[in-house]
């Protein structure tokens, strides 16, 4: 899978994404990262992106021309018009659905605001999804978008060494993850749960269910009603 990310601090992404387990995954060929520098498309000649908003108001705007040209580099490049995400909080919050959707695509533009944003008029050429990871404000989109790089590239095969993890962690059944333990067996007087040592994965299966579960309903209840809970779970739990 492709990430083409389209910002004014190419350094930042860069940074980044070239560590832990996405950069071994980059290394191994599994995914791709390249950032875009928007700077590098103005014909401004002090090298301007931005500008003052029309009808006033503070601070300053992103102009249409450097962010369509950048994003139609990489158009060219590609050869087709490809999945483009405009991180923003004036959008639906992402979330791992949104993760799962995006990893099927090969290519994906995700599109870093700055300022106080980006022209309409480009938005409207360009964007086909907008994205936010929150109900808050940050300085520019470059966090969000190495967010959404990290979480939609643990879905692609490959990434993560153990391929079973990105199945069973939290959200991926609509639940929180259950506790986890190592070792050693006994640490600072809190012991593990003499469940998980006693061999029988049926039972560790059902415990684990069980915490899940328990962990949902204390921490996200919000969650429970996607959640694919049983005619029993639901009259024993909620």
């Amino acid at each position: 899978m492709h990430f083409h990310i389209l910002t004014l601090f190419p350094q930042m992404i860069m940074d980044g994404l070239h560590t832990s387990i996405i950069g071994r995954a980059i290394r191994n060929g599994f995914l791709s990262v390249e950032a875009v520098n928007i700077r590098d498309y103005t014909v401004d000649k002090h090298n301007k992106v931005d500008d003052y908003p029309y009808g006033g108001g503070a601070g300053l705007l992103m102009q249409a021309q450097p962010v369509y040209d950048a994003w139609e580099a990489v158009v060219q490049k590609i050869g087709h018009r490809a999945r483009t995400v405009y991180l923003t909080p004036q959008a639906p919050v992402f979330c791992q659905p949104m993760a799962k959707e995006f990893a099927k695509e090969q290519h994906l533009i995700l599109l870093c605001g700055h300022y106080e944003g980006i022209d309409e008029r480009v938005l409207e050429e360009i964007v086909t999804d907008y994205v936010s990871i929150g109900d808050y404000v940050l300085t520019g989109g470059e966090l969000p978008a190495m967010v959404v790089t990290d979480a939609v590239a643990r879905m692609v095969p490959g990434v993560l060494s153990n391929d079973q993890s990105g199945h069973t962690e939290s959200l991926e059944s609509g639940l929180l993850e259950y506790p986890q333990y190592s070792r050693p067996e006994e640490w600072n007087g809190k012991k593990v749960p003499p469940v998980l040592l006693s061999g029988d994965h049926a039972k560790v299966d059902a415990w684990r269910r069980e915490q899940s579960i328990l962990r949902t309903v204390k921490r996200r209840p919000d969650l429970l009603k996607q959640a694919q809970l049983t005619q029993k779970e639901q009259e024993q739990y909620l």
